[in-house]
């Protein structure tokens, strides 16, 4: 009986380890990677996340997304994020995702060329200023 639960528990660390049970690995030509970074657009979509190329050069409106975790990796440019604190003027977008005008009391950060982001589900975020333009990277974490 324990070596039987000693083989099982290897047998599945294996499988987590190796990718196997259908994972496979994605692909993305660096064409496609630039181009959804000059104009954005979705590099992968599976079940659990999804990757964007993003850019923007004029500021959002208060997103708030209630099962995504954003992880954003700032590329090129500069930009103001304002996170947390309470969204203004929310309305629902879809299903688990919300809108706003502002947020009041949140923290400001000045994002630039080489800075991570990790904004957990649930929290409002904002691209409030973008003197220029800003170009990033976009993984959603479902959970």
């Amino acid at each position: 009986m324990k070596f039987a639960l000693l083989f099982a528990t290897l047998l599945a660390a294996v499988l987590v380890m190796s990718g196997a049970g259908g994972a496979s690995i994605t692909y993305i030509a660096r064409d496609k990677v630039a181009a959804a970074l000059a104009k954005g657009g979705t590099l992968v979509t599976q079940p659990d996340l999804t990757v964007q190329g993003a850019h923007r050069a004029v500021p959002g409106q208060v997103e708030l997304h209630e099962k995504e975790t954003d992880v954003f990796y700032i590329t090129d440019g500069e930009a103001t994020i304002v996170t947390g604190g309470t969204m203004v003027g929310g309305k629902q977008k879809g299903p688990g995702q919300m809108l706003g005008t502002d947020i009041q009391g949140g923290e400001t950060h000045q994002v630039s060329k080489g800075d991570v982001m990790v904004i957990p589900a649930g929290i409002p975020h904002w691209f409030k200023e973008v003197p220029k333009s800003v170009s990033y990277y976009v993984v959603k974490v479902i959970r």
